[in-house]
């Protein structure tokens, strides 16, 4: 009989054990977004191929510019933010740990020694007398072993929710990786744009300055009226105001630099320096290539798969567990006496654990999880129906634009050089290249027609100028006006 019982005790085990592999709660399958299969349409338009697994790499080294680079590399090792994306996903790789750690049985040890003297008046505890106080020891060295087996599934799905959040946190931090050094880049060619224009306005100020000082001349001799003198003062006076405007805005992208490096605004410095070389060439479709690239997408899905294992945790709950205990060790009162087979004790156990009644509360966790599940699926799809249309949408930056861009960026320098010359123009001193060459021109001009020319802020002002010039030329032939 006795023999009986432990077999259908072991029988039982062994039933648990083939049961651990049972898992409820759905399947994981990620979502898709209802786009069509097909897409007939010509190139450069083509079906998508995600590479959101792709490293992005130091994608700022095609700009050629060392200082670039240097700022990059701090943020990368200083910016808090990226801190703080590293920090958490290092708070999911220990959470991923934790619930590996649930798959295997704990077992603690709790070693005790004591030694203790009884009353020689204590109550007996038997049909033995008390005759006399006693003393005597108590060691013990035991160990014990316990362990939940997985009937449902519950741990299983705590671990692949674990791993999902895990890698949604790398996700996460390649994203805030790539926000920062493209929120840095732009920053940074903007201030280069603010340092280009400021040399172009700090050489036309040395130009109006000269001309301001010839006009006077011509002033106190009698040549020039005295509008003529302060349309000059107030020209000068007014690009001198939109440097000290672009000096702040400066100072501002200088700042935001500085946050996004790690170091205090007060003490961060950049010297000034003019853009002088042409922005890379970007190859046909770049733009759609690094839209499948997006680190963003792939967290979404991540956190589909973890509120997914969390509908499989609250559906575990209606289940009940099972707990194995064994425990073991020696126990003797001579401490000399206790690795002997005698001083051996050992006892096994389980216990199974229900609930019964909960108020309905397993059945609103279950629910609150399936609705996560729909939120972040919504989510997703979202995500991938942008993703699949701007995959098919044609490269901003091709073929006429790209050329644009290329040519707008070669006029800079150019523009410095006209603008000084409109200067010396004004003054008198200059002799246009065009085709009027070899006309002097006049230093009397109709108040009108010089004031039409001013615009009081940016260099487009100055373009303007020059074409409302071009149009006095079409109107009064007569005047002899020299065209830019």
């Amino acid at each position: 009989m006795k023999r009986t019982r432990q077999s259908s005790a072991l029988a039982g085990l062994a039933v648990c054990a083939l049961l651990g592999g049972c898992t409820v709660g759905p399947k994981y399958q990620r979502a898709k977004a209802p786009v069509p299969a097909k897409w007939d349409v010509a190139e450069p338009w083509r079906e998508s191929a995600p590479k959101d697994g792709l490293a992005k790499g130091p994608w700022w080294s095609a700009f050629n510019d060392d200082d670039l680079g240097a700022l990059e590399k701090q943020s990368l090792d200083a910016n808090q933010t990226i801190k703080v994306a590293a920090a958490r996903l290092e708070q999911a790789r220990a959470s991923a740990a934790v619930q590996i750690a649930t798959q295997f049985p704990v077992l603690s040890t709790t070693p005790s020694t004591a030694r203790q003297r009884l009353s020689g008046n204590r109550p007996a505890n038997s049909n033995l007398a008390v005759n006399s106080a006693v003393s005597q020891s108590n060691n013990i060295l035991p160990f014990t072993v316990g362990y939940e087996v997985d009937l449902f599934g519950r741990r299983r799905r705590g671990i692949e929710a674990a791993q999902a959040s895990y890698q949604a946190s790398a996700a996460d931090l390649e994203n805030v990786r790539l926000v920062i050094t493209a929120e840095l880049a732009g920053d940074y060619f903007t201030l280069r744009q603010l340092d280009t224009e400021l040399g172009i306005l700090n050489r036309t100020v040395q130009n109006l300055k000269k001309g301001l000082q010839l006009v006077d001349s011509r002033h106190k001799g009698g040549v020039a009226s005295g509008l003529d003198v302060a349309q000059e003062e107030t020209l000068l006076n007014t690009t001198v105001t939109q440097a000290i405007l672009l000096l702040q805005q400066r100072k501002q992208f200088e700042d935001a630099i500085a946050v996004l490096v790690g170091k205090p605004a007060p003490d961060f410095r950049l010297a000034s320096k003019e853009l002088s070389a042409a922005p890379p060439s970007l190859a046909t479709g770049l733009p759609s290539d690094l839209l499948e690239r997006r680190p963003d997408i792939a967290e979404a899905e991540r956190q589909m798969a973890v509120a997914n294992a969390q509908m499989g945790i609250t559906r575990a709950a209606y289940f009940p567990s099972l707990n194995l205990l064994g425990n073991g060790g020696w126990q003797a009162a001579d401490i000399a006496k206790l690795l002997n087979v005698q001083s051996t004790v050992w006892g096994v156990g389980a216990n199974v654990a229900e609930t019964i009644f909960s108020g309905g509360s397993r059945r609103a966790q279950v629910q609150f999880a399936k609705s996560g599940y729909d939120a972040s699926v919504a989510g997703y799809r979202e995500g991938q129906a942008i993703t699949a249309t701007g995959r098919r949408l044609r490269p901003p930056y091709s073929g006429h634009r790209q050329q644009q861009v290329h040519r707008r960026a070669g006029e800079l320098p150019g523009r410095g050089q006209r603008t000084a010359e409109s200067a010396q123009q004004r003054a008198g001193t200059c002799r246009h290249p065009g085709p009027g060459a070899g006309h002097q021109r006049p230093a009397h001009q109709s108040p009108r027609r010089r004031l039409g020319r001013v615009k009081p802020f940016g260099c487009a002002g100055e373009v303007q100028a020059e074409r409302r010039r071009g149009a006095l030329k079409k109107r009064h032939p007569h005047q002899g006006l020299p065209v830019s």
